[in-house]
């Protein structure tokens, strides 16, 4: 029996991915490259847009026209979307929760059985985080501490698709991480949809930057109505904590932040930010911003430019609003045009390039530590800072060195490249 995985859209999806593959395996299925011949296609599903969403439909065609025997599962952002099921339903097989894979056999076979999961640890997810991971890499790796969230942004389909906040034990996640650094795993990455609503958040952070090891922590996503004064003294006094913080800023204007329900004024982000400088200087901030929400007028606008001025960020992943059903952003109407929408998206990634420049310049002529992770285009070498800046090496395509940590010193800086060259063998 053979599966092929199609992964679209966030970490935590690709994380899924791997505990997918994993449990597959774990029951006699093996990996296949080829989408033709498989028995199980699985589809992790993004909606957090309509071009994701989009691509979904294109996929289930292409299998469907190249497998007609294969088992179709879509799981993640769209598994619950009855519009989905509606559209897709003589093509896919199974619309799965991500929570629901230790049943997916049974599911398939629609029996009507009993799982020897209790179902309250079923539908709560628990049981399905504690599948051990295939990972993709042997140096670098996703720990998941949870799943689902309850923020509910008006934009997001997340509290939707993956139901309540559900975390694991901490003894658990430790123990997982403790396996990691014994095998060696240079970067540990904490995944959640919320990961410092996890309780007692810097705590957990704290224990693991202690366990002995050579190795960067990192977590992801973070929202700022959680990142309190403690959270930010332990990633100043860790120095095995990244130095680099995402941070959800989605609006510079507080009445639009009050209508995406994000619990946070623009005052208390910027707060936080300046805190964060001052306890660990040098730290790199990325964010995320949506240009044309629901009735942003350009003077609100505006104040999301002012703010990105301001702070100056690192990386700012800046999108277009787009209604997602379910959502209660969804029934406002959309009354910023495609248009304008597209330029203020143009306006705001053309000052982050001044910015991430300005940003960038400061390493010119320093010595970095990289994580080198793959190779480019060019087949030149390639890794990550602790500030999670991208940096190429110039003439080194030893494929050895992937996986390891190298001292690198920054030749030449671009917006969101650095270039240089190990200095130590």
């Amino acid at each position: 029996m053979t599966y092929h995985i199609i992964t679209i859209g966030c970490q935590m999806n690709k994380a899924d991915s791997q505990r997918i593959a994993s449990f597959l395996e774990t029951n006699n299925y093996s990996f296949s490259e080829s989408i033709g011949n498989v028995d199980l296609a699985i589809i992790n599903t993004c909606g957090v847009r309509q071009s994701p969403e989009d691509r979904v439909y294109g996929l289930v065609k292409v299998i469907r026209k190249k497998n007609k025997r294969a088992n179709v599962v879509v799981t993640g952002c769209l598994a619950r979307r009855k519009d989905v099921e509606r559209r897709l339903k003589d093509q896919v097989d199974l619309f799965m929760p991500i929570n629901q894979l230790p049943d997916i056999f049974n599911l398939l076979t629609k029996k009507n059985y009993l799982s020897r999961y209790d179902k309250e640890r079923l539908v709560s997810g628990e049981k399905y985080l504690d599948i051990k991971p295939k990972h993709q890499s042997n140096f670098s790796a996703f720990v998941p501490i949870g799943n689902g969230c309850n923020n509910f942004c008006s934009y997001c389909v997340v509290p939707y698709a993956r139901g309540r906040e559900v975390y694991r034990k901490k003894t658990e996640i430790i123990k997982e991480v403790k396996d990691l650094i014994k095998n060696d795993y240079k970067e540990i990455i904490l995944i959640a949809q919320n990961v410092n609503s996890f309780p007692n958040f810097p705590k957990l952070l704290e224990e693991i930057a202690q366990i002995k090891g050579d190795f960067w922590l990192r977590f992801v996503s973070s929202h700022p109505k959680d990142l309190d004064d403690k959270l930010i003294e332990v990633i100043s006094k860790n120095q095995k904590v990244a130095n680099h913080i995402p941070l959800a800023l989605q609006s510079g204007d507080n009445e639009i932040l009050e209508k995406m329900n994000r619990k946070y004024r623009v005052e208390d982000f910027i707060n936080i930010i300046e805190k964060l400088r001052k306890k660990r200087p040098g730290i790199a901030v990325s964010t995320d911003i949506i240009v044309g929400f629901p009735g942003e007028s350009q003077k609100q606008f505006k104040n999301s430019l002012k703010v990105l001025k301001l702070l100056q960020f690192d990386m700012a992943y800046i999108s277009q609003y787009s209604p997602r059903p379910q959502t209660a952003a969804y029934s406002l109407k959309d009354d910023v045009t495609k248009e304008d929408k597209r330029k203020r998206e143009e306006i705001l990634n053309e000052y982050l390039k001044k910015t991430a420049l300005l940003n960038n310049k400061q390493y010119l002529n320093k010595e970095c530590l990289v994580l080198i992770d793959g190779v480019n285009r060019k087949g030149n070498l390639q890794g990550k800072t602790s500030s999670f800046k991208t940096v190429v090496i110039e003439n080194k395509k030893d494929k050895k060195l992937i996986g390891q940590f190298k001292k690198v010193k920054i030749k030449k800086v671009k917006e969101f490249i650095l270039t240089g060259e190990i200095y130590e063998n």
